[in-house]
Parts: structure tokens; C-alpha cells; sequence
């Protein structure tokens, strides 16, 4: 962790000079924080996002103006350390736990920092280095933002790919549609990822159904890059080491003339147009004969 701060103090060009003058500011600013929490929650009242995080609960809102109180006190003591990294970032968290737009965050922290550099202004006699002052003091506020917003899209990621995984488990529906025979139909958009996957639960499955005859069944899918073409190839080569015959089903005109023009080798791959043409297939391959 201490490299990780002292990382962000280069990047943030934040010098030992900058944190005592931050500390200086502290020192003269101190009776001034409650005049800057007033006023800063002044101005969120005006906001529509006051309304919908605060409404009418006068005591959350009390709680969280005497958490600012610690926060600020803690910005100008200027512990550049583990617990103060770790405290913006669990504001980042709060923040991403009730949804905060980063608009309203990044204005308010715009505000907060004219606040006090205007406090600072204040001051008489007028601090000979006060420009030094509220450069130092601008530093680290972006570094405060930095770090929140930070922790805000590390979550959001971490929220998007559960959500994708998801998604792309409810998309990979490995289905017995006969004894011995998987279905796999594909809708939407294919990636390497999401083949990957594909690949992953196809193999599973037949290994764990003892599957004869695999039917990938792409007519779903709109288009389909070289990528994603030799990915479709290779699930049907696995399947093909594990005793499993593959038929690719659903080649659209348009999938077909794609994959002639980008080269790609379909080996003996057996390919059908429509899903009940792959289905009579797989049937003869597993000696089943069905009357019309």
C-alpha cells in the first residue's frame, strides 16, 4: 500500500511542501469548517439529487454533515496513508451502494474547493503564501475525487461483468432435446468471450450426459467475424475428441457467404440451414428412424 501512495502522490504532483501547506490551511481554517459545511449543504439543497437522497430524514441528513465534519478534518491533518486512502474509498462505495450520479459529486466537490479557497481569502492578515495554499489544497481535493470516483467505477465494472456472466449463463441454455442428443441455440451478439464460454459448458455437458450428437444452432446470431467463425470450428473439434458428432445448424446465406469469404476452413464440419435438417441428423447418428 505504501508504494500505491506514493504512486498517487507522484501522479498527483503532491510534495511534503504541499502536504504542510495543506496542514498550514488546516490550522487556519479550523473554525471555518462548520461555516463550510453550512453553506456546502446550502447549495445541495438546491440540487433535485438533495430530494431524492435526503427527503425528509433529518436525522440521516445529521449523521452525514457530521461525518463531513470528520472528513474534512481529516483532509487538512493530510495522513496521506492506508486509512485515509482507504476512507475516500469507501465513500466511493457508499456512493455506488445509493446510485449517486458523478455529476452531482464531481459539483460538489467543485464547490467545496471554491468554498475553501474563499475561506482562505478571508483570512487577515492575508497568509503570504495563500496561492501556494489553495494550490496544494486543490491537489489533494482531486486526489479525494480521484480516488472516489475510482472505487465508484470499480464497482460499477465489477457490477457489469457479474451482470454479463449472467446474462451469458442465461444465454448458453445446453439443453437435452433426446436421449444422447445437446442442443445449443445462440441469440444475439457472439464475441471470444462469450464462445469461450460456450465452449467451456458445451464440453461439460456432454461429458457429463455422455452426449452423442451435438447441435449448435446459430440462426439466432446475426454475423459472424473470422474470430468468432474459428471459435465455432474449434467447440466443434473439441466435441469431436470427446466421441461427440457436431452439426452446426442455421447457416443464413449471408453467415455462409461471410465465412467462404474470410477463408475459413469448416473442415468436415457438418453444417445445416435450418435446425429440423440437423435435427434428422443427429437422429441417423444415433440409429433412431423416425416415420414420417
Amino acid at each position: 500500500m505504501d508504494n500505491e501512495i506514493e504512486a498517487l502522490k507522484e501522479k498527483f504532483n503532491i510534495s511534503a511542501y504541499d502536504i504542510e501547506l495543506v496542514r498550514q490551511a488546516g490550522a487556519l481554517l479550523v473554525n471555518f469548517v462548520p461555516t463550510l459545511i453550512d453553506n456546502w449543504y446550502l447549495w445541495l439543497n438546491k440540487q433535485e439529487e438533495f430530494a431524492l437522497f435526503f427527503g425528509a430524514n433529518k436525522s440521516n441528513l445529521k449523521r452525514v454533515q457530521e461525518q463531513q465534519a470528520i472528513h474534512w478534518q481529516s483532509f487538512f491533518e493530510a495522513n496521506l496513508n492506508d486509512n485515509y486512502i482507504q476512507s475516500r474509498r469507501h465513500i466511493g462505495q457508499i456512493h455506488a451502494r445509493i446510485n449517486l450520479p458523478n455529476d452531482i459529486y464531481f459539483a460538489g466537490m467543485s464547490f467545496a474547493l471554491q468554498l475553501i479557497t474563499d475561506g482562505l481569502w478571508t483570512i487577515k492578515p492575508i497568509p503570504s503564501n495563500v496561492g501556494d495554499m489553495a494550490n496544494a489544497l486543490t491537489k489533494q481535493l482531486f486526489l479525494d475525487t480521484y480516488l472516489v470516483i475510482d472505487e465508484i467505477t470499480r464497482i460499477q465494472n465489477f457490477r457489469l461483468a457479474e451482470s454479463s456472466k449472467a446474462m451469458m449463463e442465461m444465454s448458453t441454455p445446453v439443453t437435452p432435446i433426446w436421449e444422447g442428443i445437446l442442443l445449443l441455440p445462440l441469440l444475439g451478439i457472439l464475441d471470444s468471450s462469450r464462445t469461450q464460454d460456450i465452449m467451456n459448458k458445451s464440453l461439460s455437458k456432454i461429458s457429463e450426459t455422455r452426449t452423442k450428437v451435438f447441435i449448435l444452432d446459430i440462426s439466432g446470431v446475426a454475423s459472424v467475424d473470422t474470430a468468432v467463425a474459428n471459435q465455432l470450428i474449434k467447440i466443434t473439434k473439441a466435441t469431436q475428441l470427446m466421441g461427440c458428432e457436431a452439426i452446426i445448424s442455421g447457416i443464413s446465406p449471408a453467415i455462409a457467404r461471410t465465412i467462404i469469404e474470410l477463408g475459413v476452413n469448416v473442415g468436415e464440419v457438418k453444417t445445416t440451414s435450418t435446425l429440423r435438417d440437423a435435427f434428422e441428423i443427429a437422429l441417423k447418428l444415433i440409429n433412431v428412424h423416425v416415420s414420417h
